[in-house]
């Protein structure tokens, strides 16, 4: 062996990424130390065999990137391939071909470089997860551990009960665990059981054969069809009459189903999550609830808690529905007043999340400066609080937020205007007017 040969050799098998080589008739004729660490095998094992007996993967049979270079003669880059080990793992790779000449140019084979990329998809898919959570703004512990396990749930694919109070959020965090789930490019589909009568939602969840009944002119798929691959969300699932919770559950039993008027059974791929503002105990004791449904639909529990059960949460909502009509709206809303604030916090929220949204967006029509004033919220807001209080203690309770504003984040105005949901510059002219020193 020559001294280019040992270099060669030395180079082949000690770079990071994978490399093999063919003949022209795919058969191995080389395989590197780092495509034996990826893909498990030993490079005698490799070497004579078919790539596709070693890689193993959907395409190779289909469109395998040695196949097309040798035939088209271009070579392939950067294409992601998935191949199951020796140890029957599937490990993602993106893979990069070229053809191999001889000194005369005639093609001999092809080459192969290919790279284990499964800590990049690891790290996207932890972003994206991030991403998909940054939707629930809390710090309430309740909450936060809510949050902490829906990835877990979102993965596992089973069926979800969400329940809670009305506009707690019960739609969000279903829309998040069907982002979050493998689902996650397949159809999200949402009907309120409770909208409907019995016989159109009945419709409407499994569709109709032309002929049904007077109205149904043509075939018409169902939420089921539509929605396979995916997630059904049934909202408010404790208003649905209890003959059609018997065909629901037969769904959830085997994944079959029968369009009104018609004698064919469907079957669909279709994961459920339900939701529902009543206590489903209750609902089952009074006969309005089948038990063996629930059982189906309760394999994981998220009970959502009210707003008023969760009052830390309201300055993080405040800012975070200020920032959303602002860029909705285009308007130079920046803030709202420690007073302001303090009549929020006061205030039970009876509609929770969906009733403090509200009243953000009627203070954004009512708002002409750049901060919000107690006298721009909705009149029942200002009703539900307690009794006025007098300027003087009105004011020593706003020094004294913001006093404790400025304890919290170490006297970092930033983060104490952010936590208050008012702009810097308010915070400053505020810190002069009263007087409070930092």
């Amino acid at each position: 062996m020559n001294g280019k040969t040992q270099i060669s050799d030395l180079i082949f098998n000690n770079i990071s990424e994978g490399v093999f080589t063919v003949s022209e008739n795919c058969i191995i004729t080389s395989f590197n130390k780092a495509a034996e660490r990826i893909t498990g095998f030993k490079a005698v094992e490799a070497i004579g065999n078919h790539c596709f007996e070693i890689f193993r993967t959907k395409i190779c049979h289909r469109q395998c990137a040695l196949k097309e270079t040798l035939q088209s003669t271009e070579p392939v880059e950067n294409s992601r391939v998935t191949i199951i080990t020796k140890d029957e793992c599937e490990v993602p790779i993106r893979v990069t071909t070229a053809l191999l000449r001889d000194e005369g140019g005639k093609v001999v084979g092809a080459v192969e470089f290919f790279r284990d990329i499964s800590e990049e998809e690891h790290l996207r898919d932890s972003l994206e997860r991030t991403r998909g959570l940054e939707d629930i703004v809390t710090r309430n512990p309740e909450m936060q551990r809510i949050v902490s396990l829906l990835p877990d749930i979102a993965d596992s694919e089973c069926s979800v009960l969400i329940e809670g109070p009305s506009g707690s959020g019960k739609e969000l965090i279903a829309q998040v665990i069907h982002n979050l789930s493998p689902r996650q490019y397949g159809p999200y589909i949402k009907i309120n059981c409770g909208a409907l009568p019995a016989q159109l939602l009945e419709s409407e969840l499994f569709g109709y054969e032309k002929g049904a009944f007077t109205d149904a002119k043509s075939n018409k798929p169902g939420h089921f069809s539509m929605a396979n691959g995916g997630t059904l969300l049934l909202d408010e699932i404790t208003e649905m009459d209890t003959s059609l919770q018997v065909k629901l559950l037969r769904v959830l039993n085997n994944g079959e189903y029968q369009p009104l008027g018609s004698t064919k059974t469907l079957r669909t791929d279709t994961r459920i999550i339900s939701a529902t503002n009543a206590t489903i105990e209750q609902e089952i004791a009074a006969g309005k609830f089948r038990k063996d449904l629930y059982y189906r639909i309760n394999v994981v529990k998220v009970e959502v808690p009210p707003l008023q059960r969760r009052s830390e949460d309201i300055p993080l909502l405040v800012e975070h529905f200020i920032e959303l009509f602002r860029k909705r709206r285009r308007k130079p809303i920046y803030g709202i007043s420690s007073k302001t604030l303090q009549a929020l916090m006061r205030h039970s929220f009876p509609g929770n999340v969906r009733e403090l949204e509200n009243a953000i967006e009627h203070a954004f029509v009512m708002c002409r400066d750049e901060e919000i004033q107690e006298h721009h919220l909705p009149l029942r807001i200002l009703e539900g609080t307690t009794k006025p209080e007098t300027a003087d203690a009105s004011e020593q309770d706003e020094i004294a937020v913001i006093q404790e504003a400025l304890k919290k984040y170490g006297g970092n105005k930033a983060k104490a205007a952010r936590y208050l949901s008012m702009h810097r510059t308010t915070l400053w002219r505020k810190l002069r007017t009263l007087g409070i020193e930092n």
